[in-house]
């Protein structure tokens, strides 16, 4: 049996960067927003990152997630699968969700002995996290501050920030992260959405950005 000690272990070993889903290489469009003088310091980042959080796609990987956990048959995972990638508003987003995705399942599947094809990253780490009993709102709740945490990192590099302010910047957003968690263990795919249009711009707009550090 899966202890509360052992699901909150195997979710920080899962959602760690040190886990090989190659996250250091994404921005999810940040540095276009650098690049064009939007986000300058640790306030506008922490704005940026909320906004991206709360409305934009980590939102809506947060409603993948919870109804890949809540599947009942591999159909279902594979629509959802289809629809995380369509939901993608640009070639590099989408890229990002299936590279990561995929990492993370080879990687799973060979480690725990799971049936876990390549899938979009929300969706793959939402059936991981059924197939072997893990809570959802844990789940969601730490794979919303990994998303925090990656971003944070990637600013550190691109704005700068100093390690002390990028690390308040996710301190402050944590609550965050907490409530966007409870609140989608009751959202559906009909409530997949996402309005944070500023930064999805930005992430097609970096398909063309020069010179650049990242991916996406």
């Amino acid at each position: 049996m899966t202890t509360a000690t052992d699901a909150r272990l195997t979710l920080a070993q899962w959602l760690s960067p040190a886990y090989p889903t190659g996250g250091f290489a994404w921005s999810h469009g940040l540095e276009t927003e650098v690049a064009e003088g939007r986000v300058t310091d640790a306030e506008s980042f922490a704005v940026w990152l909320a906004d991206v959080l709360e409305h934009g796609l980590a939102r809506a990987d947060a409603v993948l997630l919870a109804e890949a956990w809540r599947a009942g048959s591999a159909d279902e995972i594979a629509a959802l699968d289809t629809e995380a990638r369509a939901f993608a508003p640009s070639a590099e987003r989408q890229a990002e969700t299936v590279e990561q995705g995929a990492a993370f399942a080879r990687t799973t599947a060979a480690v725990w002995g799971l049936d876990l094809p390549p899938l979009a990253h929300p969706v793959a780490v939402g059936r991981a996290a059924a197939l072997t009993g893990l809570p959802l709102c844990d789940t969601l709740a730490l794979y919303l501050h990994a998303v925090a945490a990656s971003l944070a990192s990637a600013a550190q590099r691109l704005v700068p920030l100093g390690q002390t302010e990028a690390q308040g910047a996710v301190a402050r957003l944590a609550p965050l992260c907490a409530r966007l968690a409870d609140d989608a263990q009751a959202l559906a795919r009909d409530d997949l959405s996402s309005a944070a249009w500023a930064a999805d711009i930005a992430a097609m707009r970096h398909e063309t950005l020069q010179p650049r550090l990242f991916r996406s």
